[in-house]
């Protein structure tokens, strides 16, 4: 069984900012009905993720090999996803955080791009906090969509296949 984890912050005033895709990929992946998985969309802010991870993997009684993050990526132009495992939380607090809890970074990634293609914001944490705007929340739709059919694809074939087919 595999622990799938949208990270986000809750509450309506988030609910379509760039830092919750992660939480609206858990909403595209209800649909495909995938077995042997628990989804979750943490109810902690972004930055205390790893006390709530921590608790689900002990509540299923689950190893950290066991689970799979989604989060946003500002490193990545939008529309882009980049599967990863064991690495570092690259500045971003959600992740950073699930690291501290858990006292390893051995499990799964699936980074989601939401940087413009311009450039790179000045202000990270004030930019991963507004709405995509209108061009890009057409390429951010079609982005959850690919990275819910690619958590898809994981689930029957493996992290190595699933990494080459949408590491591109």
């Amino acid at each position: 069984m595999n622990l799938i984890v949208g990270l986000g912050n809750p509450g309506k005033k988030y609910e379509k900012t760039r830092h919750n895709v992660g939480s609206r990929i858990i909403d595209e992946l209800e649909s495909l009905n995938l077995e042997n998985v628990v989804l979750v969309r943490p109810t902690t802010f972004m930055n205390e993720s790893g006390k709530a991870v921590k608790n689900l993997l002990r509540t299923y009684h689950l190893k950290p090999e066991n689970l799979i993050v989604i989060h946003d990526d500002i490193d990545l132009p939008i529309g882009k996803i980049r599967i990863i495992k064991n690495r570092g939380a690259a500045g971003h607090k959600g992740v950073k955080s699930i690291i501290k809890e858990l006292k390893t970074k051995d499990f799964i990634r699936f980074r989601v791009g939401i940087c413009p293609k311009t450039s790179k914001p000045r202000n990270p944490e004030r930019f991963v906090l507004q709405e995509f705007r209108k061009k890009e929340e057409k390429i951010a739709k079609e982005i959850i969509k690919k990275t819910a059919e690619a958590i898809d694809f994981f689930s029957k074939s493996g992290l190595e296949k699933t990494m080459s087919k949408f590491n591109k």
